[in-house]
């Protein structure tokens, strides 16, 4: 039997090397990976592994570590910051779903359990898919990110009930037993987890004094196993016990220490479990039933995304961040298949039903990346919305942008100026809106990340989309005086409280913009001016203090010490005189940089960003592997530029 075991486990371990490396290289998700290895070696293919208890052991022992660390990840003061998403929105995804589709199980005559079960089965979604997508394509600091991540949150505390509701299929007794099942659980939880913070940290303070890796290792293997140890006598689920053991380190200082020791354990046993749930599955069944899968696939994922495109709709997110967060969270995940795997194993679900539906967990699964990279360019068709051109008014996209703006600043011109002060903002994380009437910068600007859309700011309409009502500041950064003068009337108008500072290049129209309602205006050959001496005082020798209140006192009398000068015959400059340029660089699938690391391709510029499908990452390593569609923000002169997009494209 030992024997006939290990041969088993040897054939197991050696077809996952060999066919999860294969998805990893194809892209694919590695729990697709595993999937295929059970169907492969199951005892409904190849027959190399039996479908028996020892099989099984493994696999619970993978859910155990799967819990811990969503317990680790999970933490009270994080649930309570985003009470709202995690509570109010992932709440709502999981009653809804669960309660819709157990009742349409319920009308097909499923009994009441197995039909909350399965509504619960789908209501959940796959945070290892979602999750490394949305990391892949540097999405998880985006709206439509921080929803989808606080949504399964929400999923992965809800398993726990759903696990004592699985726990209690073989219970003969009523709603009374179950009710008396989750109140014990309730107990038990409350219990271990006050206990626990009175003894874990000072264990693991007394281990990690020793300095041994190993012990310390050793020390949270057995805090894991204790706590599941302790729930699973109390007649409840083991991986209750392992996530509970995961939120009490989770609170610790050891939280990033744990979680990176415990993870290969995790994934390896988490990857066997998988292969357990592949074994279920049986070929000729999934070739039988194809049509009725991809019927049950579409319906699944099709609902999943609506009703969550509604919810956070209704939570007060923009049309583009709710479809995206829908076509995000609209596949089933792994522990929806844990779930229907537990109500297979009772035989509760008919062999038929049971393909049926692992079927299309699975494939919505494997959808799943490729909607998710899609998600873009999908929700804008469906809200029949372009890059670079928008079918509804400019208002409508001007407030669209600035729907949840607060506080945030107007930038009116995305010039050299315009730009350097988004710049400064994006650093000290202050929220701003650009407003600029160059079509083509604005195209550039957005691909580079930048918050800017086209827009006339000398329109009322468009000031009152932009949100400055609710604004913090506007800033003028253009020289055109007469529509600088009427959009800071306008401003003024709309927001008596408002700071406006305005910029000119002529010191005569200082007394026009002031007029107009601007709190500060900056022309620019005074205030360089004004700059240059400060620095030349501080230099000779005059104390900084007595520099800065000096130049404080000019600048209140408006530059008038400085606005007598001898004129000549010939004045002014130009911006060409700039010479660096900043220029994005978009890498199409036959791009030569495509696959290379940054630093391999020794480019002539700067690589100030990289923006990845709507996430900007400034000042990439140089050991950043380039991705198709991948955006690169080059800084250097015109020849520099041109130089490095031949190597980027061409090599």
């Amino acid at each position: 039997m030992t024997s006939d075991f290990f041969v088993g486990l040897f054939l197991l371990m050696g077809t996952a090397v060999a066919v999860v490396s294969l998805f990893r290289w194809l892209g694919l998700s590695p729990i697709l990976g595993y999937l295929t290895v059970g169907l492969l070696v199951g005892p409904n293919g190849l027959g190399w592994l039996p479908d028996n208890e020892q099989t099984h052991f493994l696999a619970e022992m993978g859910v155990v570590f799967l819990m811990f660390l969503i317990g680790l990840e999970f933490t009270l003061p994080e649930l309570l910051a985003n009470r709202r998403q995690v509570l109010g929105l992932g709440g709502s995804e999981v009653l809804l779903v669960t309660l819709l589709v157990a009742g349409v199980a319920m009308w097909l005559g499923v009994e009441a359990k197995v039909a909350l079960l399965i509504g619960g089965a789908i209501a959940m979604s796959s945070t290892a898919v979602v999750v490394k997508q949305l990391a892949e394509q540097m999405e998880l600091a985006t709206r439509h990110g921080r929803i989808a991540v606080s949504v399964l949150l929400f999923q992965d505390l809800a398993t726990l009930p759903f696990l004592i509701l699985l726990g209690s299929l073989t219970s003969a007794g009523g709603h009374g037993e179950l009710g008396l099942t989750f109140a014990k659980a309730a107990l038990v939880f409350v219990g271990l987890y006050v206990g626990s913070r009175w003894l874990v940290r000072p264990f693991l303070h007394w281990i990690a004094r020793g300095g041994s890796s190993e012990v310390f290792m050793l020390g949270v293997l057995f805090i894991v196993i204790s706590a599941a140890l302790i729930v699973h006598e109390a007649g409840l689920s083991a991986p209750l016990g392992a996530f509970l053991a995961g939120m009490v380190l989770g609170e610790t200082e050891f939280r990033h220490q744990v979680a990176s020791d415990i993870r290969p354990f995790q994934e390896i046993l988490l990857g066997l479990f998988f292969a357990t749930v592949g074994m279920l599955l049986v070929p000729q069944s999934l070739l039988t039933y194809l049509p009725q899968i991809l019927g049950l696939t579409l319906a699944i994922m099709s609902f999943k995304a609506l009703l969550i495109t509604l919810l956070v709709r209704g939570f007060g997110e923009d049309g583009l961040t709710a479809l995206r967060s829908g076509f995000s969270l609209a596949q089933v995940g792994e522990f929806g298949l844990l779930l229907v795997a537990g109500i297979l194993a009772e035989g509760l679900l008919s062999e038929v039903v049971g393909q049926i539906l692992l079927g299309a967990m699975i494939l919505s699964m494997a959808a799943t990346p490729v909607l998710i990279r899609f998600s873009l360019p999908l929700s804008r068709w469906l809200l029949q919305w372009r890059v670079g051109q928008s079918v509804v008014a400019p208002e409508q996209v001007v407030a669209q942008e600035s729907g949840d703006l607060q506080g945030h600043v107007v930038i009116v011109g995305f010039g050299r100026i315009g730009q350097n002060l988004a710049t400064l903002l994006q650093e000290d994380n202050f929220a701003y809106l650009a407003l600029d009437l160059d079509a083509q910068r604005v195209r550039k600007a957005r691909e580079a990340g930048f918050q800017v859309v086209f827009g006339d700011a000398s329109r009322r309409s468009l000031l009152e989309a932009s949100g400055l009502r609710r604004a913090s500041a506007l800033v003028v950064t253009h020289d055109r005086l007469a529509q600088a003068e009427r959009t800071v009337h306008l401003a003024r108008q709309l927001n008596p409280e408002l700071t406006i500072l305005a910029r000119t290049r002529d010191e005569q129209a200082i007394d026009a913009l002031l007029q107009a309602g601007a709190t500060e205006v900056l022309p620019e050959d005074l205030e360089a001016s004004l700059m240059l001496g400060a620095q030349l005082l501080i230099l000779l020798g005059r104390p900084e203090t007595e520099v800065s209140q000096r130049m404080a006192e000019i600048r209140a009398e408006r530059y008038q010490v400085l606005r007598r000068f001898i004129h000549s015959s010939s004045e002014g400059r130009a911006d060409d005189a700039y010479q660096q340029h900043l220029q994005p660089v978009l890498l199409p699938p036959v791009a030569h940089a495509v696959g290379q690391s940054l630093g391999a391709l020794n480019l002539p510029v700067q690589v100030v960003a990289i923006r990845r499908h709507g996430i900007l990452v400034p000042q990439p390593a140089d050991d950043t592997r380039l991705r198709e569609g991948d955006i690169l923000i080059l800084s250097g002169d015109e020849t520099a530029i041109e130089r490095a997009r031949q190597i980027l494209l061409q090599g």
